[in-house]
């Protein structure tokens, strides 16, 4: 089972707007966070809601524990016992759903209230997670194999290769296989079109572009399954062909992400220890109301 089934951000979709829509309905979060801050510890929702009560306690505790992730992903791709504990793929799904559900988790805590150390934390959170979107925008463009390695240029040529022999095999006339090369040339850039433009935005509108390729397939002559079976050769070759264009460009874009992301992350987590420590020494014992 794979594709959003496995997706983290899909989950993260989903377990997020669960839990939303649990507190803001289920336990009345609409009424309270809608209450000004001067009144709000009158309302009646402050003693279950509030950062010290017990769902505010509980939702900044699993916030936080889903922020520890990154490191958890860290270790496995680094530490070698660890290397055959899953694919990178699924780890950094499971990254990507932490990332994500965590900050939602933890902006419910705050109860929308931010000020001093806290306001740091929170919008770090935040840049974390925004700066975590491109990072893996970036990382899926690096061509990999089932078990997260990045796969070499000669494997990938030698794939691109053996996708144009499928698709030349496929066209029973010189005039069809002209009009796949032509498809070829408009979507996958040449190398003085490169651009950061095009690598970010250039596969918008790739799928509605290979449904009209079929279609002027078939009014070619050719069979309406064989057109839709050729379109599907001709989209992974197509992509695989952007992919290796922009290989260089990508790997150099995911280096300066991680020399940003990073210290973010380490920073994060130092914010993280400190308000805990804080709230502990103020007496803020968990789950002690």
């Amino acid at each position: 089972m794979g594709g959003w089934a496995t997706s983290g951000l899909m989950w993260s979709a989903v377990v997020s707007t669960a839990s939303v829509a649990w507190v803001w309905f289920g336990l009345g979060g609409q009424a309270y966070y809608a209450t000004p801050l001067e009144t709000r510890a009158y309302a009646a929702g402050h003693a279950l809601l509030r950062p010290s009560g017990p769902i505010g306690q509980t939702l900044g505790m699993l916030g936080a524990l889903a922020m520890l992730m990154p490191f958890l992903y860290m270790a496995r791709k680094k530490l070698r016992w660890l290397k055959d504990a899953g694919s990178l793929r699924g780890w950094l799904e499971l990254h990507l759903f932490c990332g994500v559900t965590g900050p939602v988790l933890v902006t419910l805590h705050t109860s929308f209230k931010f000020n001093g150390i806290i306001s740091a934390a929170y919008w770090a959170m935040v840049t974390v997670m925004l700066s975590g979107f491109v990072g893996r925008y970036l990382f899926v463009r690096i061509p990999r194999s089932i078990r997260g390695t990045e796969l070499s240029r000669g494997e990938l040529d030698a794939r691109a290769d053996s996708l144009r022999v499928e698709l030349a095999q496929s066209m029973p006339s010189m005039d069809l296989l002209r009009r796949v090369d032509a498809f070829e040339h408009e979507v996958v850039p040449e190398a003085a079109s490169l651009s950061f433009v095009n690598l970010f935005f250039g596969d918008v509108g790739l799928h509605r572009r290979l449904r009209r390729f079929a279609r002027d397939l078939v009014s070619g002559g050719l069979d309406a399954g064989l057109a839709a079976e050729v379109a599907g050769l001709m989209g992974e070759r197509a992509t695989l062909l952007r992919r290796i264009a922009y290989l260089q460009k990508t790997r150099t874009l995911f280096g300066v992400w991680h020399v940003f992301h990073l210290p973010l992350v380490y920073l994060l987590l130092v914010i993280v220890v400190a308000h805990v420590g804080v709230t502990l020494y103020l007496g803020y014992v968990p789950f002690r109301w």
